[in-house]
């Protein structure tokens, strides 16, 4: 695990700045700033976009780190576009060949022509949900995790390129729990998280 490729999907949109996503991936570049053994390659998604060079980057890293807010159960539109665009322009150029299937027995094999393989990602996302939203019975997300409900296509989408997951951190109650005191135990715990999951890669 040497080459390290962030991608920022925080945007500006409404009452959404965009800060939360930014810090985030502060706090993942000074985690891998104290190892020198890291390349690190950033995108933010609101920036003007190479699509061929975006690319090179995923075909380049050994581990995608994706930040992101979920708004209304979803990734932000314009990362959906670039996530979109990125990997149309990867179709027999890096990011997947097929979808796997021939037309022989076109009924197996679904989701398994990706290019990327060898490869790792791992998902953040922030919420304004709490965490027992997801957890408590009678609640939103009738105790369905952030990975198995609102996250599950995006999980299958990186394993049709052939990426395999590493856990990823989830925050919760980010616009109304986000005081400088939850700040600081958000980090706390992301760094926690980033410690225990890079001493397994």
């Amino acid at each position: 695990m040497k080459n390290i490729f962030i991608i920022n999907g925080g945007q500006k949109f409404a009452h959404s700045g965009g800060k939360f996503n930014q810090t985030v991936q502060d706090w993942t570049i000074e985690f891998l700033s104290k190892n020198n053994n890291y390349e690190i390659k950033t995108t933010h998604i609101e920036n003007i976009i190479d699509l061929q060079e975006e690319v090179e980057k995923f075909v380049w890293a050994d581990l995608v780190i994706y930040h992101t807010p979920v708004w209304w159960f979803q990734i932000p539109n314009l990362f959906k576009k670039y996530i979109d665009d990125v990997f149309t322009q990867g179709h027999n150029n890096g990011i997947y060949k097929s979808d796997g299937r021939s037309r022989v027995n076109p009924d197996i094999n679904y989701g398994t022509g990706g290019l990327l393989h060898g490869r790792k990602y791992m998902l953040t996302t922030s919420w304004n949900a709490p965490a027992t939203a997801f957890t408590l019975p009678g609640e939103f997300f009738e105790e369905t995790s952030v990975d198995d409900g609102a996250m599950f296509g995006f999980h299958k989408m990186n394993k049709f390129t052939g990426m395999e997951k590493v856990n990823g951190f989830h925050f919760h109650d980010v616009e109304k729990g986000a005081t400088p005191e939850n700040i600081v135990i958000f980090k706390d715990n992301y760094m926690k998280h980033l410690e225990a999951t890079f001493k397994n890669l």
